[in-house]
């Protein structure tokens, strides 16, 4: 059964909500045969990213934005790894490094850590005062 959450439970974890600390994951990558390190997008690159998403001019570059935006190891933004691959965007970089898939689920995975298509269900009526 879920408990229904009062204002003093929000009270007593105020730090902790106002100090959220962007959450991380470790990611196996086949096609590279080794980890990489995703955290959570903040707000605004999420909400872009799906924006990109619904626009079918634009669908195409979502996944890279947000991936060049929540890879953090290794550095996607590296000047030197950037320039040694030729990339003329920035984002140019998710392309060339990692397979289609490997894109489209390095996304979903840090849009998970942003609680989109989790961290809220449904309860019925099974919570009781």
């Amino acid at each position: 059964m879920s408990k229904k959450i009062t204002i003093a439970d929000l009270l007593a974890q105020k730090d902790k909500i106002k100090k959220k600390e962007p959450k991380k994951q470790t990611l196996f990558v086949a096609s590279l045969d080794g980890v990489i390190t995703i955290q959570e997008p903040e707000r605004a690159v999420a909400l872009e990213a799906l924006q990109m998403a619904q626009d079918s001019k634009r669908e195409d570059l979502a996944d890279p934005y947000l991936v060049y935006h929540c890879v953090v190891e290794p550095n996607l933004k590296d000047p030197v790894l950037q320039s040694e691959f030729g990339c003329t965007e920035p984002t140019d970089i998710v392309d060339m490094i990692f397979r289609p898939g490997e894109v489209s689920m390095i996304g979903g995975f840090a849009l998970k850590l942003a609680g989109f298509a989790t961290g809220v269900r449904a309860v019925d009526d099974e919570i009781k005062n």
